[in-house]
């Protein structure tokens, strides 16, 4: 057969294969399937052939590339950003430092309703073109496929505008981009004393997103000063009923019992979990939930309180990691230093992390078992990075190991070795 790509000369190449097919959950996170001195075949846009260097060596290919004892991973998968919004919120970090309380930051135009101002504002050119920046930026950094939250717009037009531009991105960017509707994000200043109401014009959305396809999932924030357990259950009671898939943010700051209903409900993930009680934890696990970590959001706002990674992978709970990527609490597409976070944050390991950015990612997004690995007739999303081991990504942090990502089986973005200047296909 001939090949479009080869990839030979592989040092360590992860497939995250392990013929499961669920999330891992809790001990199952620690293993990786390490294969060395391997080569993949791709055709069609899939990989079509994995086997070793001396059985590779007669295939033939319209490419090859020589990955020089290199790690090659599958792409890496985010499953759980804001991405499209307009506007940046730079101006509070000064006030953040100064102590100034987040509803003194509201009250002087700040926080998330001066995004909901400037997205409102905004037409669907404008974010699609920073939207497809930040998307760039993430590919960059070896992410493949992200999952997308609508929730800036907090009423009718806005929130659909967010979600066409999403699905556009979807359709013409490398990047495969999964949406979520958080029309329930926040209540806006018109419904301030009137949140039933406005979780009710939310839910009448519903038809036009499905007629549309623009959501697969629809996501609540339930916490103090937001939406209330009996709010949440409501609304996404009604959202399953209608064949929606359920994510919730729960937890982030008060055991409001956002990880329970999550169980309740049968989510697919419960996002956030600072402060999940022991008992929703427990839940999760019996429920098989998946736990959606942000350490990057803990970090940029400098809390001291963490989610308790280590106890929910004891207890058997399926762990997956993100960036939060939004422009107030954690405004960076670098999922390579989120798994830095995570080691250092949560005390996962390695091999942890690697589960949790690929094959649990895929699985919090609906894509289980068609991201997140490297396996036969699965599509070829793949990075090469400028390391030799996988040890190495999350140990030095803060800056991008990428040397080439590969998407649908075409190399989409190349920096080559760590000093040669970068080229994005995309424009």
């Amino acid at each position: 057969m001939q090949f479009d790509l080869i990839l030979e000369n592989i040092g360590q190449l992860l497939t995250m294969d392990y013929g499961k097919e669920g999330p891992l959950c809790g001990k199952e996170m620690d293993q990786l399937i390490v294969r060395e001195n391997m080569s993949v075949a791709v055709k069609d846009g899939k990989v079509a052939e994995i086997a070793a260097a001396s059985s590779a060596a007669d295939w033939e290919a319209d490419k090859r590339i020589d990955c020089g004892g290199r790690l090659v991973t599958p792409g890496l998968i985010d499953p759980h950003t804001h991405l499209v919004f307009e506007g940046s919120r730079e101006h509070e970090m000064g006030l953040k430092q100064q102590g100034v309380p987040y509803l003194e930051i509201l009250k002087r135009g700040g926080g998330i309703l001066s995004t909901v101002e400037k997205t409102r504002a905004a037409s669907e050119a404008d974010l699609y073109k920073k939207a497809a920046g930040h998307l760039n930026e993430m590919l960059s950094y070896g992410t493949t496929t992200v999952e997308a939250k609508s929730g800036y717009g907090l009423e009718a037009g806005a929130e659909l505008k967010q979600l066409r531009t999403a699905k556009k991105l979807n359709a013409e960017h490398p990047v495969d981009v999964v949406s979520t509707f958080l029309g329930a994000h926040a209540i806006p200043a018109e419904r301030r004393n009137q949140p039933e109401v406005f979780l009710d014009e939310m839910l009448q959305l519903l038809d036009v997103i499905e007629k549309e396809e623009l959501a697969r999932f629809v996501d609540i924030f339930c916490e103090t000063g937001v939406f209330t357990i009996e709010q949440s259950r409501a609304f996404l009671s009604k959202a399953k009923q209608r064949g929606f898939g359920l994510k919730i943010h729960a937890d982030e700051i008060d055991p409001l019992g956002g990880a329970e209903l999550a169980a309740e409900l049968g989510a697919v993930s419960a996002e956030h979990l600072v402060g999940a009680s022991d008992a929703g934890i427990k839940r999760l696990a019996e429920t098989g939930v998946i736990a959606c970590l942000l350490p990057g959001t803990s970090f940029y706002l400098n809390k001291p309180d963490h989610a308790k990674a280590r106890k929910m992978l004891d207890e058997g709970v399926a762990v997956t990691l993100a960036t939060d990527f939004n422009p107030g609490s954690c405004p960076t597409e670098n999922l390579q230093l989120i798994m830095s976070f995570a080691a250092v944050m949560y005390k996962m390991t390695v091999k942890e992390i690697w589960n949790a950015v690929t094959v649990n990612a895929a699985h919090a997004i609906g894509l289980g078992g068609q991201r997140g690995v490297i396996a036969p007739m699965q599509q070829a999303d793949l990075v090469i990075w400028n390391a030799d081991n996988y040890e190495y990504i999350p140990y030095h942090f803060g800056v991008n190991h990428v040397g080439t990502v590969i998407k649908k089986g075409a190399v989409v973005y190349e920096k080559g070795d760590c000093h040669e200047r970068a080229s994005l296909s995309f424009t």
